[in-house]
C-alpha cells in the first residue's frame, strides 16, 4: 500500500477549520492507500489504515507547533531520508517561509510531492512572487479560479478538486432539543446562521445594523453566531458587536455559538437559512466549506457576488447580493422568510448542487487517482 503523508496544522477536533476538516475526511475515506497524520493526541474514528503521528502539543496553530511540525520534517526527511513515504501532500497555504523550510528538507529525489492550495493569497503575493513559492509535482487547486489563474502563470501542471464534505454527517436533520434549549432557540423561532469571522471578511459591520432592524420589525428573528475567536482583535470585535446588539435591544435575539459544544452539522439544521455576505475574501479560502455544508443540509444561503464565489454559486443554488449591500442582504432575508416554498426550492437546489460537486467519496476517489497518477509517472 502506498504512503500519503498529509502535512497539515494539528488535526484534532474541534472541526471548525477548514484545511485540517479537509484532511481528516480525506483519511477517514482513503482506502487503497496508507494516509498519515500529524495530530494532537489520537483521533478517533479513523480507520487502521490511517497512521497517526502525534507531534502537536496544542490544538493551536502558534509558533511552537509550526516548530514541532518542522522538527518532525527534519528528522523524516534530513535525518531517515523520507524512505517511510512515497508522497508528501501538503495543505498550508505556501508562504515564503514554510516553501522555504520544505524545500530545505526535501532533499529525497524519489518523493513526489503535492500542494493542494485553498487559497493563492494574491492580495499579499504578486505573479512573480506566487510562481517562487509553487514547488511540487502537482498542484491541486480548491477552485477554477485559481486554476485558470495559475495556467495563465505558465503552470501546466496543475488540477482543481473541490474540497469534499462528508454528506452523510451534512444532510437535513431534526433541530437538536437541546442545543435549541442552550441557546433558547424555539421552534416558531427563524434563525438566520452566519459561520464566518468577526473581522476578516469584512461583513459583521453589515450582518449587525442589518439584524437588529430586522429584530425590531419581528420578534421571531433570531440570529445564530457561530464564529470561531481565533485571537485578541477577535475577542474585541466580539465585545464590540454584543455592545451594540445591546444597545439597539436586541441581544437577546442573539446565540454565540463558540464553545465548540457541538457539530456543525447541528448548527446548521438549526437554522432556516445560512448567511455569508462577505465584502472582502482576502486571506479566506476560495470556496469557504461553510457554504456547501450548508446547502448540502438544504438549507437556502445568501452570498456575496464576489468573483472567487461566482465560481461555484450562482442564481440557481444561491442568492448572490453586491458586497456591503445591507439593503439587498435584508430584502433577501425577509424574501426567503415569507415565501417557505421559495425556501424549500432554493434549499433543494443548493443540496443537489452540494452533493453532486463536493461528496467526499467522488472527491476521494480524484485524490486517489491522483496519487496512482503521480506514483506512475516517477
Amino acid at each position: 500500500m502506498k504512503r500519503i503523508l498529509l502535512l497539515t496544522r494539528p488535526i484534532c477536533p474541534p472541526w471548525d477549520e477548514g484545511s485540517k476538516d479537509f484532511a481528516y475526511t480525506l483519511a477517514k475515506h482513503a482506502r487503497d492507500f496508507e494516509v498519515h497524520l500529524l495530530t494532537f493526541g489520537k483521533v478517533a474514528d479513523l480507520p487502521e489504515s490511517v497512521v497517526q503521528h502525534s507531534i502537536y502539543t496544542s490544538p493551536k496553530w502558534d509558533f511552537g507547533q509550526k516548530v514541532r511540525a518542522y522538527l518532525f520534517l527534519v528528522r523524516e526527511f534530513l535525518i531517515k531520508g523520507g524512505k517511510d513515504y512515497d508522497i508528501l501532500h501538503s495543505f498550508f497555504t505556501p508562504t515564503k517561509l514554510n516553501v522555504f523550510a520544505l524545500k530545505l528538507c526535501l532533499r529525497n529525489k524519489k518523493l513526489k510531492t503535492i500542494q493542494t492550495l485553498a487559497t493563492l493569497r494574491d492580495d499579499i503575493y504578486s505573479d512573480e512572487q506566487i510562481k517562487k513559492i509553487i514547488h511540487a509535482d502537482l498542484i491541486i487547486a480548491y477552485s477554477d479560479y485559481a486554476k485558470e489563474k495559475l495556467e495563465k502563470m505558465g503552470f501546466g501542471n496543475v488540477k482543481r478538486i473541490y474540497p469534499g464534505i462528508d454528506i452523510n454527517l451534512f444532510s437535513p436533520a431534526p433541530k437538536n432539543p437541546e442545543l435549541m434549549k442552550k441557546y433558547e432557540t424555539s421552534e416558531s423561532d427563524f434563525v438566520i446562521n452566519y459561520t464566518g469571522e468577526y473581522l476578516r471578511l469584512g461583513d459583521m459591520d453589515d450582518i449587525a445594523p442589518v439584524f437588529s432592524e430586522l429584530s425590531k420589525e419581528n420578534k421571531n428573528f433570531k440570529l445564530h453566531l457561530a464564529v470561531r475567536v481565533k485571537n485578541q482583535a477577535d475577542a474585541e470585535k466580539k465585545e464590540e458587536v454584543k455592545k451594540e446588539f445591546k444597545k439597539e435591544g436586541v441581544l437577546d435575539r442573539v446565540a454565540f455559538l463558540d464553545d465548540g459544544g457541538y457539530t456543525m452539522e447541528q448548527i446548521y439544521n438549526l437554522c432556516d437559512i445560512s448567511i455569508f455576505p462577505a465584502r472582502t475574501m482576502a486571506g479566506k479560502f476560495d470556496i469557504p466549506l461553510v457554504v456547501p455544508e450548508a446547502m448540502a443540509c438544504g438549507k437556502p444561503v445568501i452570498t456575496s457576488n464576489i468573483p472567487r464565489l461566482r465560481y461555484f454559486l450562482n442564481d440557481e443554488n444561491s442568492l448572490l447580493i453586491e458586497p456591503g449591500d445591507r439593503r439587498a442582504l435584508k430584502d433577501n432575508i425577509l424574501y426567503l422568510h415569507s415565501s417557505p416554498e421559495a425556501r424549500r426550492e432554493l434549499g433543494d437546489k443548493g443540496m443537489e448542487f452540494a452533493r453532486e460537486n463536493f461528496d467526499i467519496k467522488k472527491i476521494v476517489k480524484e485524490y486517489e487517482e491522483v496519487y496512482e497518477n503521480v506514483i506512475s509517472n516517477s
